[in-house]
């Protein structure tokens, strides 16, 4: 199967890597892949703060990105999987 093209980013407000160690606990072929840490303070964090988070659900990269609180999640976009039961 060829790489994909494209990764889904998601914007959360602190709460990335929280949020893909759930998916990766829940979904199957699910995983964190990488967590990327600020090398030094910017206006509105500190160096360690986490910026983005790489993972897989299901296969399929995403990308989340603690951006702030500029953009609220919504229920606009969900993660779909079919299940046997």
């Amino acid at each position: 199967m060829p790489s994909p093209k494209n990764t889904i980013c998601l914007w959360y407000n602190g709460g990335a890597q929280q949020a893909a160690e759930f998916y990766a606990r829940t979904f199957a072929d699910s995983a964190v892949t990488a967590v990327h840490h600020a090398p030094g303070d910017y206006p509105s964090g500190q160096q360690g703060d986490v910026l983005t988070v790489a993972f897989t659900v299901m296969g399929i990269p995403c990308l989340g990105l603690n951006g702030g609180d500029a953009f609220r999640q919504s229920e606009a976009f969900s993660f779909q999987i079919a299940t046997d039961d």
